[in-house]
């Protein structure tokens, strides 16, 4: 697999226009999707900031982050089926860890379903650590979740 310097992907900032597509990502990869309505909420500067890629004339990956004072905490990554193992969710990872960086935060958290091996793979190669465990966090399925934290200083 190329790495995201040879394909070029470029995520930019989640925009009003992104919306209804991140949307439709949500209700395509989660089973409790966020609505059209949270997702603005990743918008808005100094509460969050979304990442999304597109491919095709639609958003093929997003991602969010919500900021308390020196904190980030990763809301979702979603990547098309289509074009997942493609670069697109480290892509809007790193996205995100630029922004924690240029905005000083402390450290950037997340939750992952515990059989979700592609996405602890993803996050401890960029470098986040496995630092908990949230038993029964999620629900349709019920499941734990492990915290990863990333220090970003």
């Amino acid at each position: 697999m190329e790495d995201n310097k040879k394909k070029r992907i470029y995520p930019e900032r989640l925009g009003d226009g992104d919306l209804e597509g991140a949307a439709e990502l949500e209700k395509l990869c989660f089973s409790s999707p966020w609505s059209k309505d949270s997702l603005k909420l990743l918008t808005n500067e100094g509460i969050g900031v979304g990442m999304v890629c597109h491919k095709d004339g639609k958003v093929c990956a997003y991602g969010g982050m919500l900021i308390a004072v020196d904190e980030g905490q990763i809301t979702n990554i979603a990547t098309h089926p289509d074009y997942r193992r493609q670069g697109y969710g480290k892509a809007i990872v790193e996205a995100l860890i630029k922004h924690a960086k240029n905005n000083r935060l402390d450290s950037i958290s997340l939750e992952v379903r515990v059989s979700n091996k592609a996405a602890i793979d993803l996050y401890t190669a960029l470098g986040f650590k496995i630092e908990g465990k949230r038993k029964d966090f999620y629900t349709m399925p019920r499941e734990d979740a492990l915290v990863m934290v990333y220090k970003v200083k």
